[in-house]
């Protein structure tokens, strides 16, 4: 299979894994969290490389030990989700970059872990990114209701006697898997706007909840694939070039949204004459 197969296939995976984990990021507003992790996983990196051994496994343990940090730190009195991420992510980067440093050596493994490369992704990666959409595929299957109880009613949800924790540990798993997943083909710096993106997308374009998924789903897929032809015929960073197009669609929905918005707006004013609504004939 050539490495342009192996890139399309990857991105359309994390397209569609956008739709999931990328929806819980953006309904429960959990954009900064992933921002830190998939900036803080960068240790767990470094020392598997140090070590020789995969990369992908090094960040997802490192990532797993952040995320125990960030639940230990968030129960301290006074500080926010906010605060917890932000100190999580300047430990966590801090930490990686003295790593790298003092081992220069490492070269390109390193910074791919910044930057990624849809074009160098193996195999392996493919396969943890498949499995990866194939296991949140089926936990939220199984626990959407009550995720969905606790992201729009959380006293409510306590009111009704359930524990916000197994739905915490539910979430952050998920979004932690999917960043630590798109860290090969994207990296920690381009990895949440793939994910993010296409949700934020969809949010805007639509405020029917059962349509924000499969509507994210398929912007992901489509700007994956369309960044990775752009990168193609005009000989530009892959990466980057997805990157681009998710913002570029985002953009164009914030504008197409606020076009219809005063279009609409426009529309009920000519409906008022004299500043009433005239009555309906028959």
């Amino acid at each position: 299979m050539s490495y342009f197969t192996l890139a399309a296939i990857e991105l359309s995976l994390l397209g569609l894994l956008a739709g999931l984990a990328g929806t819980l990021i953006v309904l429960r507003r959990r954009s900064f969290f992933a921002v830190a992790l998939s900036h803080a996983t960068f240790p767990g990196g470094v020392v598997f490389a140090i070590a020789g051994l995969n990369l992908l496994l090094g960040q997802a343990l490192f990532a797993l030990v952040l995320v125990l940090l960030m639940t230990l730190l968030g129960k301290v009195p006074g500080q926010g989700r906010q605060v917890t991420s932000g100190v999580v992510l300047s430990f966590g980067f801090a930490l990686g970059t003295l790593l790298a440093s003092l081992n220069p050596g490492l070269g390109i493994p390193v910074e791919a872990l910044l930057v990624g490369s849809p074009l160098s992704v193996s195999g392996g990666d493919v396969a943890a990114t498949g499995a990866v959409l194939v296991l949140a595929l089926g936990v939220l299957a199984l626990t959407r209701r009550r995720i969905l109880f606790h992201t729009f009613d959380p006293v409510g949800f306590a009111a009704a006697g359930f524990k916000s924790w197994p739905v915490e540990l539910i979430v952050t798993g998920v979004i932690a898997a999917a960043v630590v997943v798109a860290m090969p083909a994207v990296g920690a710096i381009l990895g949440v706007a793939v994910i993010i993106g296409p949700a934020a997308t969809a949010r805007v374009l639509t405020s029917r909840l059962a349509l924000i998924p499969p509507l994210a789903a398929g912007i992901g897929v489509l700007g994956g694939l369309v960044g990775l032809w752009v990168s193609r015929e005009f000989a530009i960073a892959a990466g980057g070039a997805v990157g681009l197009v998710i913002a570029g669609l985002f953009i164009l929905a914030v504008v197409a949204r606020a076009i219809a918005d005063r279009v609409g707006h426009r529309s009920g004013e000519f409906a008022t004459v004299g500043g009433k609504t005239p009555a309906r004939e028959g």
